[in-house]
């Protein structure tokens, strides 16, 4: 036999309050005498009542939900890069704790990003969280021009500056190098990222600034932060420099492309070339031999990304920037 579903009215019918009274509570208002609150919340749990969110939404002027956005193609997102699997851990776990219902989004091209912002304007989203970010990308500027709640994973590159939380890319990059440095590495060459993102561009300057502090010349190739750009890299720097002797590699995923060419060349690890990672990846416990890394909070990074933009959309002022610490974890590799 089909059920009716519960109302609003009959809720407020069973408390022995008016609809009104029972609208208020449901939609988490403060203006509403304890027991009254109690005698809805009992009625909403008896009666199995579910708020219509269509019409909760107009009297709130909130949806409850909240979008992660990555400017990445959806191949890079889910692919073999726990970056991403990681941060999304950490945003879901936390907005769920909340109550809030998370909206992942994907674009790489202008197409995307406009598709992106329409939804956020129609204010299908109480707020954005953006990770992954290339170079001055216009969509986070815009989504705040207009007034949506913004926080970013790492600060944005260009003119605008919205709230944001990152890791020490540089201090964690200056370390790994440091180790080699002591290590008694002389022939120090990385594989940096890409140099349109803030995790590519304060990687690498960590990396320069150790080895300007030890005068050792620098020797750079980049990558796209995957496992064959750290092979192909690795390659020709073997080519330009033989005799190196220890390379940093600005994420885990191009160490272990690292560690195949190193491989490939003839090449012992660490015996005559000390490799570190940087990220602290699953797969980085695996690799042979085990790879020392810098290991950044990523699911932290997560939670926190979530947790400042549920504040900044309650309309609690946020700090400018949080940046989370990172450690260097010292395995057979180097």
């Amino acid at each position: 036999m089909h059920r009716t579903r519960p109302t609003l009215e009959s809720v407020a019918l069973r408390a022995g309050v008016s609809r009104a009274t029972a609208s208020r509570v449901v939609n988490g208002s403060t203006r509403v005498g304890e027991d009254a609150r109690a005698a809805v919340q009992r009625a909403v749990r008896e009666l199995g009542y579910v708020p219509n969110q269509a019409a909760r939404s107009l009297v709130t002027q909130r949806t409850d939900s909240f979008a992660l956005v990555l400017p990445e193609e959806p191949g890079r997102v889910f692919s073999d890069d726990q970056f991403f699997p990681g941060v999304v851990r950490g945003v879901s776990g936390r907005l769920e704790e909340a109550d809030k219902q998370l909206v992942l989004m994907m674009a790489r091209s202008p197409a995307g990003r406009d598709r992106i912002e329409r939804f956020a304007l129609a204010r299908h989203v109480d707020g954005v969280m953006v990770a992954s970010v290339h170079g001055a990308d216009p969509l986070p500027a815009a989504l705040a021009r207009v007034g949506i709640p913004v926080v970013s994973n790492e600060r944005l590159l260009g003119p605008v500056s919205l709230p944001y939380v990152g890791v020490d890319n540089a201090g964690g990059a200056a370390a790994a190098v440091r180790h080699l440095v002591r290590s008694g590495r002389t022939r120090i060459a990385t594989v940096a990222g890409p140099q349109d993102m803030v995790a590519g561009i304060d990687r690498l300057a960590g990396y320069r600034a150790a080895l300007e502090e030890a005068r050792l010349p620098a020797r750079v190739a980049v990558g796209d932060f995957t496992r064959e750009s750290g092979a192909a890299a690795m390659r020709g720097l073997l080519r330009e420099e033989p005799t190196l002797d220890a390379v940093f590699a600005a994420s885990d995923l191009m160490a272990v492309g690292v560690l195949r060419a190193l491989r490939q060349a003839g090449r012992r690890v660490p015996e005559d070339v000390a490799v570190v990672g940087f990220d602290d990846i699953e797969t980085a416990r695996y690799t042979e031999p085990p790879l020392t890394t810098v290991r950044q909070p990523i699911t932290r990074l997560g939670r926190r990304l979530a947790e400042q933009l549920l504040r900044l959309a309650a309309g609690e002022r946020i700090e400018p920037s949080l940046v989370l610490p990172t450690e260097l974890v010292l395995r057979e590799s180097a």
